[in-house]
């Protein structure tokens, strides 16, 4: 029987104040109406509501946090340009 991975999403907000906010998430639905909820992550609960802008997945949890901490890492105007579909950031290899 093989092991079941779990899949994980990566997923940018666009709160109410014009921010971004970078997530990860197994279930990107549920988590969206967590954080429209004011039960999500403290920074959104206060940029109330917040708008799926983009997501990549599914992916393994380890992949996803990965990919996470790699988009986090770049410039708003880069984040922007990634939601555009205008900017393709490569998923880093394991080292």
């Amino acid at each position: 029987m093989p092991i079941k991975r779990k899949r994980a999403y990566v997923y940018i907000l666009r709160c109410a104040d014009d921010t971004l906010y970078i997530g990860t998430a197994k279930e990107l639905e549920k988590r969206l109406a967590t954080h429209n909820s004011a039960k999500g992550a403290k920074y959104t609960r206060a940029r109330l509501p917040v708008t799926l802008t983009y997501q990549e997945g599914p992916m393994s949890l380890t992949k996803a946090l990965r990919r996470e901490h790699q988009l986090k890492q770049l410039t708003r105007t880069q984040k922007q340009a990634v939601i555009a579909g205008e900017l393709l950031v490569p998923h880093r290899r394991k080292r």
